[in-house]
């Protein structure tokens, strides 16, 4: 008997449950100008995404094509599965003293799991997370990419932190 009535019970549950769900469907149906649901892709043109959305990562340049990365690899060492690599080189001051620069920022996006590390950690703030979500292609070597622009250099007044 216990059966019975415990079978009756589910079965209500579920009702209510989906009645539940068609009072808010049945909401925006009445209520058509309040509907948060963006048409994707046809408004491609409007479309704005969240400021905390996490796309990809990208290096801002000013008009200068001058940088804030001083190749200090602290992104790269926090970076759980590898996919920035910093690659410096060491360049000869007016002064005669050797100072590092970086040479090439690869980021390999195929890798990446957006889980931010790389940019909270950065203490030039060198780096940031890009608004760009449309990432599919056919060739998996489209998805490694050089952040820093060719013949970028470093910006003046950007304090150089050492790793040891």
């Amino acid at each position: 008997m216990n059966a019975i009535i415990d079978y009756f019970k589910e079965l209500f549950k579920g009702i209510k449950t989906l009645l539940t769900g068609m009072k808010v469907t049945g909401y925006y149906f009445v209520h058509p100008k309040s509907i948060i649901t963006q048409q994707y892709p046809e408004n491609r043109k409007t479309l704005k995404m969240f400021d905390r959305f996490k796309g990809e990562v990208t290096m801002p340049h000013d008009e200068n094509n001058q940088h804030k990365c001083t190749a200090c690899s602290i992104c790269e060492i926090n970076c759980p599965n590898g996919s920035i690599e910093v690659i410096s080189k060491q360049v000869e001051k007016a002064d005669g003293k050797m100072k590092k620069e970086l040479d090439v920022y690869i980021y390999k996006l195929s890798m990446c799991t957006f889980c931010g590390l790389c940019v909270k950690v950065c203490p030039q703030d060198a780096i940031i997370f890009s608004q760009g979500f449309e990432h599919a292609v056919f060739n998996k070597e489209k998805l490694i990419k050089t952040l820093n622009k060719p013949g970028s250099s470093l910006k003046e007044k950007v304090k150089v932190v050492e790793v040891s």
